[in-house]
């Protein structure tokens, strides 16, 4: 049988076995930087740049969806199963593109580089990862907070001035009431629910945020309906919607207690 040519001999890789360390340790990303340099000592650094920015998609994607799995269940998950999981991902997809190369470079007593600057590598790469995952919870969500906030003192105020007219509800002449509705209360829960809608556009919204904002549309709609019910009870100065009334309120009181 003939001996494959050493093509490589006077080029150095990282070995399956370094890429799959850098992996375990630092995660996709440290593997697809691995694989780049060993696309650049192959002169096919096009390939190598491709496998790179591959990587940090696949990084993203697995960080962004483990973050949106309930803890309940990633706290029955073992902790290596998951780095485990994509190491072995990774180390097949090394030895599908670069397998042969590889393990005629090692047959002919080849130079690699070593284990620990993969690990190395790998480190530096969860370093990177943990500073991103840092920021993102303790740094941009102030900014999204912010901006929530600041929607939010509006929907308050729209709140506490609609609420009011409970307090004038046996007081004041229907005329009266029917303006407050028409005027303030229903205009302002039209906005509040426009304000909702708004807070859900915000970018990187955190999950317990998002839930919030849908009971409080929940909310929003329910006094909204039952705005546009007093304003029939008045008008038409029947009882005919008492009933309907006094579910709309058990359905807010539910949801504020909800909240």
């Amino acid at each position: 049988m003939t001996e494959p040519n050493n093509t490589t001999k006077d080029l150095k890789f990282y070995s399956q076995q370094s890429i799959g360390i850098a992996t375990f340790i630092g995660g996709p990303m440290a593997a697809g930087y691995l694989i780049k340099e060993n696309y650049k000592a192959l002169n096919e650094n096009d390939k190598g740049k491709t496998a790179l920015i591959i990587s940090i998609i696949a990084t993203v994607a697995l960080f962004g969806t483990l973050f949106l799995i309930p803890e309940a269940i990633m706290d029955k998950v073992p902790n290596m199963v998951i780095p485990a999981v994509y190491t072995g991902i990774i180390y097949l997809i090394v030895n599908k593109i670069h397998g042969t190369i590889l393990d005629t470079h090692e047959a002919h007593n080849n130079a690699f580089y070593s284990g620990w600057k993969a690990a190395g590598i790998g480190l530096i790469s969860l370093v990177v990862l943990m500073a991103i995952i840092f920021s993102s919870i303790f740094l941009i969500p102030d900014k999204v907070y912010d901006a929530y906030d600041a929607e939010l003192k509006q929907f308050t105020i729209n709140e506490e001035e609609s609420l009011v007219f409970y307090e004038h509800f046996s007081t004041e002449d229907d005329l009266t009431l029917l303006n407050e509705i028409n005027d303030i209360a229903i205009p302002k829960w039209k906005e509040n629910i426009a304000i909702i809608n708004r807070t859900n556009a915000i970018e990187d919204l955190p999950l317990e945020l998002i839930e919030q904002n849908k009971k409080l549309l929940k909310y929003s709609e329910l006094r909204l309906e039952a705005f546009e019910l007093f304003k029939k009870l008045i008008t038409y100065d029947s009882d005919n919607y008492n009933d309907e009334l006094d579910r709309i309120h058990n359905e807010i009181d539910a949801v504020i207690e909800s909240l």
